[in-house]
């Protein structure tokens, strides 16, 4: 009779990245590259689409604004949840100041185009523009983080 084995999700998982030589906490070069080119075609296209628009200058300044504003927000957002997960040392106050600008700049957005004399087509390009760049920042910054983690420790 053969002895049972361990069959565990975890022993498996780790076997199985084992087998491969992969470290699975570092991201994979597809998860990177769609995440590049995800941030790349969100600010290309909302930029693009602010060029084109018949629009005052000083409101494609707001609209341009906006959106530098939210990317460093939730790049913001992003470092600050992981240090705390990671048990580093971060402030209540700039934790909350990053949450803040996050919430700010996408009520700011809302607000604009809520109120803006544009077609409700481009109004809602613009926001799944905003939206696309400010998830795929976060994704970004996620694995410029975790490869930067990983490499250290490889050294």
């Amino acid at each position: 009779m053969e002895p049972l084995q361990n069959t565990t999700n975890e022993n498996s998982s780790m076997s199985k990245h084992a087998d491969h030589g992969r470290n699975p906490f570092k991201p994979t070069a597809a998860f990177i590259g769609a995440s590049w080119f995800a941030l790349l075609t969100g600010m290309a296209g909302y930029n693009i689409g602010l060029w084109n628009a018949d629009m005052n200058l000083n409101e494609k300044g707001y609209y341009f604004t906006i959106l530098l504003f939210g990317l460093f927000a939730v790049i913001s957002v992003q470092k600050s949840v992981r240090d705390r997960a990671e048990g580093l040392a971060v402030t209540d106050l700039y934790y909350g100041l990053s949450w803040f600008a996050t919430i700010a700049a996408m009520v700011l957005l809302t607000i604009g185009l809520w109120n803006a004399g544009v077609a409700r087509s481009e109004k809602g390009f613009y926001a799944m523009a905003f939206c696309l760049s400010m998830f795929s920042a976060i994704a970004v910054q996620k694995n410029t983080r975790d490869a930067k983690l990983i490499g250290d420790k490889e050294l």
